[in-house]
């Protein structure tokens, strides 16, 4: 079976950090996002995946140059302007030549949910389309989903107010579609499966759903994209936080040989290459590859990307530090600020949830 999975986005919630890279390739505790849901999809057997590709496509290209990724082959189809959700589909499907059952995935979705069981569940009740769903305390930042008892969808909800919505069930972003669905979006114009397309096959009684309360996580926003960390670090997902990783006692994963002369609270990971300086404290945090944490700084539940650089006696809580970038000596960043690629923190500066792009920030007056 293939699959198609949607990483077109500009990942706006994420910026800074996506101002040089699509979301999907930032790294979740050091193994990029797309990776993960690859891996996912390859546990349930699928062997070839195209790429439905909208913003800074070439980076996919240029990551995975031998189109393979966790042993499932990648195709790529790049859209000439955004289609949308049902468009997005039609367009990789046509591109990809898929003519039978189809799973489709969000690619900044991370979920342990069962595909194997979706797909059975679709195939019993010779469904059009089948969808994933998954329970929330507030759904009215989602897609609701009501069923009669045998999963029939009876009503397709996008974002109602958390008072009348009709279950806490909200669409979880995975779908096994036949074909058929791809001739029901019309062409040369943005569709939404969510909006438009849905709703048509609930008018014809095609489209089913399937509970199920695995760990899901829509990884979009910074505070999501910290939380898919601690996740993995807390346990709440099973096996190493990162593939290679080695547990040096109390939580503490590596990866490779970082130089730790300070003080790793677990859960945290350190990657290979990272320098953590005498009197330095890194406290239930990721410490990306060749990451340099000064002596004297703090970085308490925050996520360092590659290449990043904390100075000496600097604080950093709740925060999200892109690759290159740097905070100067004494700083004092606090939750939920986020460093673009290359951005650079003057010495003694207090942010508090700020979005810093590759540019020098001003010192807080005294």
């Amino acid at each position: 079976m293939k699959a198609v999975v949607l990483v077109g986005g500009e990942g706006t919630r994420l910026r800074p950090l996506t101002l040089s890279v699509p979301k999907q390739l930032l790294p979740i505790a050091e193994q990029p996002m797309i990776e993960r849901v690859l891996g996912q999809l390859a546990r349930h057997g699928i062997a070839d995946v195209v790429l439905s590709l909208g913003y800074l496509p070439d980076a996919f290209l240029k990551a995975y140059p031998d189109g393979v990724v966790a042993g499932i082959r990648l195709s790529y189809a790049v859209e000439p302007s955004p289609l949308d959700t049902a468009g997005a589909i039609r367009f990789a499907a046509l591109s990809a030549g898929i003519a039978e059952t189809f799973v489709v995935v969000n690619g900044d979705v991370l979920t342990d949910m069962d595909l194997t069981a979706l797909v059975a569940f679709h195939r019993a009740r010779g469904a059009e389309g089948s969808i994933s769903l998954h329970p929330v305390d507030d759904p009215s930042s989602f897609g609701v989903v009501a069923t009669d008892d045998s999963g029939l969808v009876q009503a397709f909800v996008e974002k109602p107010p958390r008072d009348v919505a009709p279950t806490n069930l909200i669409n979880a972003g995975t779908y096994v579609l036949e074909r058929s669905v791809v001739d029901r979006v019309p062409e040369g114009r943005g569709v939404s499966i969510e909006r438009e397309t849905f709703p048509a096959m609930v008018a014809d009684g095609t489209l089913y759903a399937l509970a199920d309360a695995s760990y899901w996580l829509d990884a979009g926003t910074p505070e999501a994209y910290l939380a898919a960390h601690w996740d993995l670090l807390e346990g709440r997902r099973e096996g190493p936080p990162a593939p290679g990783a080695t547990d040096s006692g109390d939580g503490v994963w590596l990866l490779g040989s970082p130089k730790v002369d300070g003080e790793v609270r677990g859960p945290a990971l350190v990657g290979d290459g990272a320098r953590v300086g005498r009197g330095a404290l890194v406290d239930r945090a990721v410490v990306g590859r060749d990451c340099v944490v000064g002596p004297g700084a703090r970085v308490v539940r925050s996520v360092l990307l590659e290449g990043a650089n904390v100075g000496e006696g600097a604080s950093l809580a709740g925060s999200i530090v892109g690759p290159g970038a740097r905070v100067g000596e004494r700083c004092d960043v606090r939750p939920l600020t986020v460093l673009g690629a290359g951005a650079s923190v003057a010495p003694g500066t207090v942010l508090s949830g700020e979005r810093v792009p590759t540019r020098p920030t001003k010192m807080e007056p005294p």
